[in-house]
This record gives C-alpha cells, structure tokens and sequence, in this order.
C-alpha cells in the first residue's frame, strides 16, 4: 500500500472551509466505554444519530441513515433486503459488531459472521450510536473495525402517549409505524408496531442489454414491546420484545447476469431479553445483570425460469440462534478519593457469556448441476473484562480497558488505551487512543461442508488486529458566538493478521494466511452562522490494501464525501439537504452484456436526497422526503445498480 500521502491531508485540512449540518449530540455515549461519558472526553471516532436526526432525515431503513457516517462505507446489493454490508475505516464487513441495546446480533448462520444492515427497520430506535476503531477490548469478537449499537425506545414522560405516522409515495411505496408510551408509578413502557411495503427497482442496471425493468419489492412488519419497572430509585427491571418479519425480491445474478422476477427472500427474527439494574453502596456501586435470546430464521427461494440461460434455482435456509447473558459492574471510586487533581473515577467490571448456534442447508443447480451447502454447529464464548477511567485536573481523561475471552479453544487477550487533553484556552481537544481487537473464525468457517469440496477447518485460530488513532476537535468564534464552527480531523491507522481465506490445501478449506493494512483520515467540518442555518460536511480518505498482494481492497473508495443542512427559513418549516459522494473503487466488473470480466475501477457515484418538514402545531407535521433525486444510475456494487428516484410524503402526529 502507498503510504498515506501528506497532500491528502493538507486537502482534508482545507475542504474544512466548505459548509456542512450540525447534527444534535446526546450529553453522554454509553457504548465508547461501558460508563456514561460526555462526548467529548471520548477517545474515538464517535457519531450519535437519535431520534430527532432519524426524523430530520427522511431515512425509513438502517442503510439509509448510515450512509453518511464518517469512516463508514455502506455496499448494498440492490435495495431493501438486499445484502447490506457495511466497512468501517476500510477493514472487513465482518469486522463490525452490531449491537442491540448492548447485546451482539451478528448473524451466526452468515458464512463469515457478518451483519446484514438492508433489512431493519428504524421506528424503534431511539438513537444509533457508532463507535470507530478497534473495541475487541469491551465487547470481544468481531468488533476489530468498531461497534454499533441500535439503542431502543422507551418511555420517558408521564402517559399515556400515542404517536405515530403514516406516509405513501412511489414507486408504489406506504409506510407507517405507531408509538404507544409512557411512564408513570414506576413502571415505564413503549410498544412500537411498523409496517412497510415498496415496490422497489430493478437492481440490473440499466447499461445492460439484459435489463428488463423487473423490481424488487419489499415489505417488512415488526413489532417491539420495552418494558420497565423501577420499585426503588436506582433499581429498574427490563423486558424487551422484538420480533421482525420480511419478504422481499433479489436479484440472484449468475453468469451471465439475467434480469429474473422469480427470487425470493423471507427473513424472521426475533428478540427477547430480561434484565435488572441496580445500585449499591449508597449509589457509588451501579450492577446490571441481562439475560437474552436471538432467534434468526432466513430463506431464500428461486424457481427455474426456463428462459434462465443459468437454468438456476435455489432453496437455502439459515437458521441461528444466540443466548447471551451479560453482568456489568460500574464502581465510582471517586465517590472514595479525596484528591483535588483527581475526579470522576470509575472502575469497570463484568462478565459475559454466549452459545452461539446455526444450521445451514443450501440447495441449488446451474445449469442442471446441483450444488449442496451445509453447516450445523455450535460455539461457547466467556469472557471476563475490565475497565478503568478518570479525568485528572480537570483536562486530560483517561480510558483503558482489558478483556480475556475463551472461545473455540482460543483465548485472545485484548486492550485499549485512550486519552483526551482539553485545552479550553484554545476550545480545543486533543486526543489519542491504541488497542487490540480479535474476530473468531464463524461456524461455517470450522464446520461447514459444500458439494464442490469445501471442508470446514476446525484448526483456525482467531484473526487478530491493532488499531491506533490521532486526531483533535476545536470550536472557531465569530460574530459574537463561541462555535460558529467546528472542526474534527482523526487519522487512523489499522493492521490485521492471520485473517481467514479460501483456499485449496490440499482440499478446498479455510486458512488464516493473509493480513490487510487500512490507514486514512476523517474530517468534519460544522457550521452554524444562525439560529435558522446550519451545515456539515463529511470527508474521509481511506486507503486499504492487502498486505501480502499490496492490491487495494475490494469496495473501498479512497474519497467519500457527505454534506447536509438543516434550513428553517420560517417557523415550523425544516428543509433538510444532503448529497453524498461515493468515489471510483475497485471490484469484480460485470460489463454490458452482464457477463463477469475482471477485477477493475467501478465508477464514482453521487446521490442527492432532500427532506422537507412543516410543523402544523406541536402535535401535527406534515413532512416530504425524496431520495436520489437525479435518479443517479450509480451502483454501489459493480453489476448491480441502487435504488432510483423515490418519493415519500406523509404526516407526524403525537396526541
């Protein structure tokens, strides 16, 4: 790989004089550090998007609100339900561990672990919080490019309240979700029910000559029930409920690509999880024991089309399952300490254990061959991890953290350390962190079996990454404010070794043998001139390579680049802008005629998306969104084009 180029920087340094949108930032982030920290005194990559952004948006699923994260690369194939992987500052799409509430969702059943990111739903987030860079040392495997945690939501306020909202659109689009909620004599609650149905696009594109117009639909309904109660101040006891279901159309490709209608995907999920959090010691001691279940249930169908020149059908089914139980342990050491330099001190601790389990049975032809995949099998993880934080003389906090896991016969040590420095006489935070992270080798990895001789290598060791970051945040005065801007740079550097690949030796296995290298910079520059403008821009510089080929890897732009704004010309009404510039990147290259050529540069891409809301009164927006305006024919997956124009227009009401 080349090294990072310094004109590169200098570049991210100047494109910080282009306007961009200041996006609401919750006082304190839970998933950074297991403790309640202003976001500020975290020594990482950090973006919050809640509820309100969520809103502001337009977004209606998670691909389309994380599009615009800093040192985040989203690659769908096709639109909604279609496989959604996401590369966080340019490692792996199975390097990113995905949270709910704290507890893991990664796909057991997914041959390599990894998340699919194009089927949920957002009507039941409350906030979405991306922690970059390597968090092996909080929460274990998979978590070597970062974590992000889907934070669901809850009543807050004395009810009952009800809101909702109901939307229609085209190509054939409605969409709508209500809210129930509230919080009264202890107990706490929300239940959330969304449905939502799309005819979609064609994700052939239409450079092809074997492009026929066919969409793909979608239509998703789920169903989430948060309930607390909270008998004495400081003790609360949880149950959360989700369930999920999802029907949609894919393209299923083949060479050469034919444009089908007769592939199908139906997916079933489904949450359950208890907990109780308490508080000892007079407050000084805060303990929280949870106890989860994940149920993943996924088919995909494809009847024989006899015009298929791949004569290809299909009937695969994924099933997994997860337990996890969790017990954290926050002590506040400085409710103890008397020492004038030394403030907000907590220790962590705690313990998690995981059974891991999946059955996968693959059943397809091409061109009349048949061709069988299959896994069953399972794994244990416990882990124990600890953590130490505090802030000396009211400038520099400190982070570090340390976890030992036991898994598949493995047991990868891993730690962070981190700190940021205030300098509040410049406005200006300094920061800087290092750790370690680990992913384990995913069942089908060890244990899975294909009819093309694939034999499963249950000798695997983990793949193994370190990671470090520097970078700085400052606010400039003008016209009589303290921050009409602000600016935020990070360069980060990764390395990961051992990382698993296919191989023939001397049977066709998996083999850890390759290692990769990413290093890039991320800016983001904020403006807000007044009380109606405000702006953001979003740059990141990613170089990623393999480290035996020094070939750049696959789907990972060099240039991504996001600005947005939120414009309130008149009361009550919010115009809310964004652009999004994805550039050239190298893939496998389908050319016109659909057939697969050869590994090359894919075209660079922008997309422009707009929102408008009106606000009638406190309880009634009226609000309009509509998505790749130009009707951009750009494909984030070389042979398979994004979703085109889209209108959605609808109405917000709380009563």
């Amino acid at each position: 790989m080349r090294c990072f180029p310094r004109a590169a920087l200098w570049t991210a340094l100047a494109s910080l004089s282009t306007p961009a949108l200041a996006q609401p930032i919750p006082a304190t982030v839970i998933t950074a550090t297991r403790i309640p920290t202003p976001v500020q005194e975290i020594p990482a990559g950090v973006t919050v998007i809640n509820r309100a952004a969520i809103e502001a948006s337009g977004a209606t699923d998670l691909a389309q609100i994380l599009g615009t994260v800093p040192g985040l690369r989203l690659s769908q194939s096709g639109g909604a339900g279609g496989n959604a992987s996401v590369f966080l500052r340019g490692l792996n799409s199975n390097h990113v561990l995905v949270l709910r509430d704290g507890m893991p969702l990664n796909d057991a059943a997914d041959s390599s672990g990894a998340f699919n990111f194009g089927v949920d739903t957002l009507a039941d987030v409350e906030r979405i919080e991306v922690i970059r860079g390597p968090m092996g040392a909080l929460y274990g495997s998979g978590a070597i490019g970062g974590v992000i945690n889907l934070i669901t939501r809850k009543g807050t306020s004395s009810g009952p309240l009800l809101s909702g909202q109901i939307a229609g659109g085209f190509p054939r689009q409605i969409q709508g979700h209500t809210v129930l909620s509230g919080a009264r004599d202890g107990w706490d609650y929300a239940a959330i029910g969304e449905a939502t149905s799309q005819r979609g696009f064609d994700t052939v594109p239409q450079r092809m000559s074997v492009f026929r117009d066919t969409p793909q639909g979608f239509r998703a309904v789920t169903g989430t029930l948060n309930l607390g109660y909270t008998p004495v101040d400081g003790t609360r006891f949880s149950l959360l409920l989700r369930a999920r279901r999802a029907d949609f159309g894919f393209n299923a490709l083949g060479f050469p690509i034919y444009d089908n209608a007769n592939s199908s995907g139906h997916v079933e999920n489904f949450l359950g999880r208890i907990g109780a959090t308490t508080k000892f010691l007079n407050g000084s001691l805060e303990s929280s024991l949870f106890f989860g279940r994940l149920e993943d249930d996924r088919r995909y169908t494809q009847r024989l089309d006899p015009n298929d020149p791949n004569q290809a059908t299909n009937d695969s089914r994924f099933r997994a399952s997860r337990t996890d139980l969790q017990w954290n342990n926050i002590l506040h050491l400085s409710d103890y300490l008397d020492v004038p330099w030394l403030s907000a001190t907590d220790v962590t601790l705690g313990y998690a254990h995981t059974e891991d389990a999946a059955r996968v049975r693959v059943r397809s032809s091409f061109f009349g061959s048949p061709y069988d995949q299959s896994a069953d099998a399972g794994m244990v993880t416990d882990a124990g991890h600890a953590g130490l934080q505090t802030t000396l003389w009211d400038r520099l906090t400190v982070t570090g953290q340390l976890r030992q896991d036991a898994v598949l016969g493995h047991t990868p040590l891993t730690w962070r350390a981190g700190a940021v420095l205030a300098i509040p006489e410049f406005a200006t935070r300094l920061k800087a962190a290092i750790g370690t992270a680990f992913r384990a080798p995913s069942l089908f990895d060890r244990y899975g079996v294909d009819s093309f001789g694939y034999v499963g290598n249950p000798a695997l060791r983990p793949e193994t990454a370190r990671g470090w970051e520097l970078g700085f945040t400052t606010d400039i005065p003008g016209f009589g404010k303290p921050d009409i801007a602000s600016v935020a740079v990070s360069y980060f550097n990764n390395r990961v070794r051992n990382l698993i690949i296919v191989r023939f030796d001397p049977v066709y296995t998996s083999v850890n043998i390759s290692a990769a290298r990413t290093q890039g910079v991320e800016t983001e520059l904020t403006l807000r001139p007044a009380a109606w403008l405000s702006a953001k821009l979003v740059w990141t510089y990613t170089g990623a390579q393999d480290a035996i080929t020094h070939q750049r890897l696959l789907r990972r732009p060099q240039n991504m680049i996001a600005a947005s704004a939120s414009v309130t010309p008149l009361p009550g009404l919010t115009i809310t802008p964004g652009v999004s510039y994805t550039g050239p990147f190298r893939d496998f290259l389908i050319d016109n005629g659909g057939f697969s050529t050869d590994v090359g540069r894919s075209p660079p891409g922008l997309i422009i998306n707009l929102n408008v809301a009106y606000a009638l009164n406190p309880k009634l927006t009226l609000f309009a969104t509509g998505r790749n305006l130009t009707n951009s024919r750009f494909e984030p997956v070389n042979g398979l084009q994004g979703p085109g124009a889209s209108g959605l227009a609808g109405v917000r009401m709380a009563l």
